[in-house]
């Protein structure tokens, strides 16, 4: 199994660019399922993730040819409606092909999705917005099974024990535009990944208002076309880099990225003593503007509050912040597992229920770890990046699902770190 090696306390410098966001790509490549015609979709990251959601668009007769960043896909003469359990079982986002599945070939068996563990997310929401809308859904044999001659338009509250889904306002909104009638989705999620989404619905003909806020109205169209669209930049990759220049005290450049969908973040930086700008064009600018950097508390929160896909890599900055910082997760609240792993790199963290508790430390000292997840796994890095001596971070499977060449882009910032094959 491959691991990461990092020798660490080198400050980064340089510039950096960021790629597409996975959790805006994997939702849209699903969309294509909405159409009969042609569809490129560009600055789609080359992530493993990805890559499986492209195999499971295969699998249900959508043809694709990748090209770099650049996908082209369009479906074949035989439609299929099931996916086999081999490739939904290692990503959670697989079961976005339900609701096109169920408005276009008007049933669907998907296996019960898998992904990172990091606390139950269970998909009621998903059935729920469906069944809503008229589909006979029903879970038997690890399968969730839909069918609907015909779907329905109607109000959908969303509401989940916490907050919004993203997943479940995509599933339902890509349902929902080939539906009769005018579906409304109240208590939906805000997310840019739910807008690009959208957009790019708008673009195959859909008629969606109020996207970006609780409450979606979609009018349903007989049909949708072929489009081209460009994935937003990764909001999640681009706080990790900011993080990155941050814990290690260099200065980085950050570009093909959007400073307006990390504004809580950045307003917890500010306090902690880590400046971040940016330009016209767009580009973003880290550097620390205090010797000593001061402890915050935070709550991960939906869109636009603190994302809890941030959470790790904050801790890790935090762990060496002075004084006492508490994370409040609402999110997962299990999203915890990367505690065990900073303490045995010197960290002071202990948890209280869905809170940790974070008392910096002078410094972090490399070992051999292990990554329980994706954002886990990026929290390590962090670590390891202002770690004494060197770490060695395995199962580092979990970061090629939403990082894009993450050691190529951390050396050319003049990090020490490389890759160890078939360890």
């Amino acid at each position: 199994m491959d691991k990461i090696i990092i020798e660490g306390g080198v400050p980064l410098h340089g510039e950096v660019e960021i790629s597409g966001a996975k959790n805006a790509a994997l939702p849209i490549l699903a969309a294509v399922l909405l159409t009969d015609e042609e569809c490129v979709i560009e600055n789609v990251p080359v992530l493993r993730d990805v890559l499986t959601m492209l195999k499971i668009l295969r699998s249900l007769g959508i043809k694709s040819q990748v090209n770099g960043s650049r996908v082209v896909l369009k479906a074949g003469k035989h439609r299929k409606f099931t996916t086999s359990y081999n490739l939904v079982s290692t990503m959670r986002a697989s079961i976005c092909v339900l609701g096109p599945l169920l408005a276009k070939v008007k049933q669907a068996k998907i296996s019960m999705p898998g992904g990172c563990v990091i606390g139950q997310r269970p998909v009621d929401l998903h059935l729920k917005g469906l069944s809503a809308l008229g589909a006979n859904v029903k879970v038997e044999h690890g399968y969730i099974v839909a069918r609907a001659e015909t779907l329905h338009s109607n109000n959908i509250f969303l509401g989940g024990a916490y907050g919004p889904s993203v997943l479940a306002t995509a599933n339902v909104l890509m349902a929902a535009v080939l539906a009769k009638g005018k579906t409304v989705i109240e208590n939906a999620a805000c997310e840019p990944e739910v807008v690009d989404l959208a957009d790019f619905l708008l673009k195959m003909g859909a008629k969606i208002k109020g996207y970006g806020t609780h409450r979606i109205e979609i009018i349903g169209v007989k049909r949708l076309s072929g489009a081209r669209h460009s994935i937003i930049a990764d909001r999640i990759e681009t706080g990790t880099y900011i993080l990155a220049g941050a814990i290690t005290k260099g200065k980085l450049i950050i570009k093909n990225a959007s400073i307006e969908h990390l504004a809580a973040f950045i307003d917890k930086l500010e306090q902690i003593g880590v400046s971040v700008s940016s330009n016209r064009n767009g580009d973003i600018y880290v550097k620390t503007k205090k010797a000593v950097l001061k402890s915050v508390e935070f709550t991960t929160l939906p869109y636009p509050g603190f994302p809890t896909d941030i959470q790790a890599q904050m801790m890790a900055l935090l762990s060496v912040v002075n004084g006492i910082s508490v994370v409040t997760e609402k999110i997962f609240p299990d999203r915890f597992m990367h505690v065990s792993e900073l303490n045995r790199m010197g960290a002071d963290i202990f948890l209280e229920g869905a809170s940790a508790i974070v008392r910096g430390v002078k410094t972090l000292s490399g070992a051999s770890v292990m990554a329980s997840d994706l954002r886990a796994s990026a929290a390590l890095v962090l670590a390891g990046l202002v770690a004494k001596g060197k770490t060695e971070i395995s199962r580092i499977y979990h970061l090629d699902r939403g990082y894009e060449n993450l050691e190529d882009k951390l050396s050319k910032l003049g990090a020490k770190i490389y890759r160890v094959k078939n360890v």
